[in-house]
């Protein structure tokens, strides 16, 4: 059985994107249901930037499905500087059950999953941040009840790992996705490509833009990001002025569905990409979204060690169950 990986948005087909999202929910309604990780085995995550959410978020999910999380801290291992990626691989295979990794280059998970005997799992690159897409899913489909069909609008530095990921993950699940930055600062043309071919198998649609209006028109979700990705802080751009036009505020929001919900993966810098009014106002569901981080990572690390055959039978069964169920809907 081939070892099945995370690595963008589209590693998974539009029906394991459902399955994963429905054993989400069927985890977050029963948070110690299925212990794919009993022993417990071990769960490597490595860290070449700092974060918050994706600690936390990993390191509960991994205690939580009956595992233990070894968390290597910057600096922390000989990887990418003493020893290969490949040599890297192969080590932690024989020691742990899958390898969770945020880094910059995504040619490095790239590479480590071309070595690995375990799932390896894109916790953010430079180039994508498909566990984050996963918990925006979630929280789309618990707030707004179904994906497909479904609008969303991701406004600000469009040529940042979220909204590649925003494009490639709304289009697998059949939404109208629309990305909307200034010129200079939008989605590669190979990103915007894929998202357009996934797009027309599952009945989605994808719009990138320059112009804020057109993105907004109607959308039932609205996105941002930071203005300032990670390692861009000593940049001299002058942000404000760059991005000023695609800031989340009342304004913005008047142009989007009525009902809209508003999204961000944090942290905010409020009153530059967002808001406080927005962002801490009732259409908000932030909170919601960087909870679901814990969901829905639990549920890929399981779905991962099904699908790869790593999983006990037990676990298998669980989740076969539920997306059984998912499939009968």
């Amino acid at each position: 059985m081939t070892v099945r990986h995370l690595l963008t948005d589209l590693d998974l087909t539009p029906g394991e994107l459902t399955e994963v999202l429905d054993l989400a929910d069927h985890l977050k309604a029963h948070p110690y249901a299925i212990e794919a990780l009993a022993g417990p085995q071990t769960v490597v995550v490595i860290f070449d930037k700092t974060s918050t959410r994706t600690r936390v978020s990993f390191a509960a999910g991994i205690s939580a499905l009956g595992g233990s999380p070894l968390i290597i801290n910057p600096g922390e291992a000989q990887l990418g500087h003493k020893e290969s990626v490949a040599d890297t691989a192969g080590v932690l295979g024989r020691m742990v059950s899958a390898v969770v990794w945020r880094t910059f280059a995504q040619s490095g998970l790239e590479d480590m999953a071309r070595h690995s005997r375990v799932p390896v799992v894109n916790a953010l690159s430079d180039d994508y941040h498909p566990c984050q897409l996963l918990a925006d899913l979630q929280t789309v489909r618990e707030h707004l009840g179904s994906l497909a069909g479904r609008s969303l609008a991701y406004l600000g530095d469009a040529g940042n790992n979220m909204a590649a990921s925003y494009l490639l993950a709304c289009a697998n699940a059949g939404m109208d996705v629309r990305i909307a930055g200034p010129a200079g600062h939008l989605p590669d043309d190979d990103v915007v490509a894929a998202a357009r071919e996934r797009a027309a198998d599952t009945g989605g649609s994808v719009l990138v833009t320059t112009e804020p209006a057109r993105a907004l028109d109607g959308a039932e979700a609205v996105a941002t990001d930071t203005w300032i990705s990670m390692g861009q802080e000593e940049g001299t751009v002058d942000r404000t002025s760059l991005f000023g036009d695609y800031r989340i505020d009342a304004e913005a929001m008047r142009r989007a569905a009525e009902d809209a919900i508003v999204l961000h993966c944090l942290p905010a810098y409020r009153g530059a990409e967002i808001a406080a009014e927005v962002i801490d106002g009732p259409q908000s569901v932030v909170f919601d979204e960087a909870e679901n981080r814990l969901h829905a990572q639990k549920a890929l690390l399981t779905w991962l060690l099904v699908e790869s055959g790593l999983a006990d039978a037990a676990t298998a069964d669980a989740v076969g169950a539920v997306c059984r169920r998912g499939h009968d809907r």
